[in-house]
């Protein structure tokens, strides 16, 4: 039998260690749960008629861009008005026809930009594919064709997307147009979902596993903010490297949906996810995770193992979500890819996501609901 000093202490001590753990997974859940956002309304104003596109822009997976980390952190903010300019958008229409919407945005206070534009400063390395590669290509039929690598989708152009909705991929707006003009693949833009060869092969008991083969879907309609046309908006450019694309039909499989991009501290493990068709991976869909090393409002800068092609994947984090009482993947970023900057007449590079910032997730919501009513909850 215990003594009554060991049994008064095993009272005592259980009950406080059952206490801490609990107290520890509270913790733990509060740090990598989403959180209610205020999420401001943006609601189209005027739509004129543009002129038919003309299709002169020449694709390319990796953008050059005149400003670096540093240079974001000291741009000035965005007036009201540079913003309503910003999230205008254009909307690319299946028979080339284009249209340009003006945007008001409402409940939105100017403040949230001031408190975030002061972040603190990673120290940033020269990256691409650093020393051990840490890709991974999803082989195995029972990981490639479900949740969530199934979501990330081939756009024709030389892309990656990710589904967000029944009918609607997020990619890079750079994917389909170059700032100028839109890309000459953009005319009969199609995206490419993986689908398992069917029939049976002499290759079947191969040790190397089966290419799973593409099913494409022509694009409906497709939008891209303004902020991203150069020459008559922000002139920094990949702050609005997104787009959003709709499909002729719907695709039928699960997709994962947007949410607001939290502070990196908030992240679990201060992680970033994404998968994409890197181009030296022919036919492989390629999956990595890496650390946010660095942030400014609009931007995250990472540590991310990728290559061409990649451009335009979803990148997304799982977290805890309150009222459901479950974890759930959202899409938090774009992958834009591996940026050059020319400083002082040098290359510098490093890759960076575009971030879902709440006037982000209002535009894009919309794109997709056709209402700012559903489109609350980041």
């Amino acid at each position: 039998m215990l003594s009554h000093s060991k049994a008064l202490f095993i009272m005592v001590t259980v009950p406080i260690l059952v206490i801490f753990l609990c107290s520890i997974k509270h913790v733990m859940l509060l740090k990598a749960e989403w959180r209610q956002t205020r999420i401001p309304a943006i609601l189209p104003h005027d739509t004129v008629t543009l002129e038919k596109a003309h299709f002169q822009g020449k694709a390319k997976l990796e953008v050059t861009s005149p400003c670096e980390l540093e240079c974001h952190k000291r741009a000035p903010l965005p007036t009201y008005e540079d913003l309503k300019e910003y999230l205008s958008f254009e909307t690319l229409y299946l028979n080339g026809s284009r249209t340009l919407t003006s945007v008001n945005i409402y409940s939105f206070n100017s403040v949230n930009l001031l408190n975030k534009q002061h972040y603190s400063s990673g120290r940033r390395t020269k990256r691409q594919v650093f020393g051990l590669d840490g890709r991974f290509s999803i082989l195995a039929k029972n990981f490639l064709l479900n949740y969530p690598f199934s979501t990330s989708v081939k756009i024709s152009t030389g892309c990656t997307g990710i589904l967000v909705a029944e009918k609607h991929v997020l990619t890079a707006a750079h994917c389909i147009h170059d700032g100028k003009n839109y890309v000459k693949g953009a005319q009969r833009l199609k995206v490419g979902f993986l689908k398992q060869k069917q029939k049976a092969t002499n290759q079947t008991n191969s040790i190397f596993p089966e290419k799973p083969r593409l099913h494409w879907i022509r694009v409906k309609r497709t939008h891209v903010p303004k902020g991203w046309i150069k020459g008559s908006a922000n002139e920094i450019g990949m702050d609005y490297d997104y787009a959003l694309l709709e499909l002729k039909r719907p695709h039928k499989k699960p997709f994962m949906k947007i949410g607001v991009t939290p502070p990196r501290g908030r992240m679990p493990g201060g992680r970033i996810h994404f998968s994409g068709f890197d181009n030296d991976r022919p036919g492989d869909l390629v999956y990595r995770f890496c650390l946010v090393k660095d942030e400014t409002y609009d931007l995250l800068y990472q540590h991310c193992d990728a290559q061409p092609g990649a451009s335009g994947s979803g990148v997304y984090i799982r977290m805890w979500k309150r009222q459901s009482r479950k974890w759930e993947r959202k899409v938090i970023g774009i992958f834009s890819g591996h940026q050059w900057v020319d400083k002082n007449g040098m290359q510098q590079d490093y890759n960076v996501a575009v971030r879902i910032t709440p006037l982000k997730y209002a535009q894009i919501c919309f794109w997709i609901k056709g209402n700012y009513v559903d489109c609350r909850d980041g």
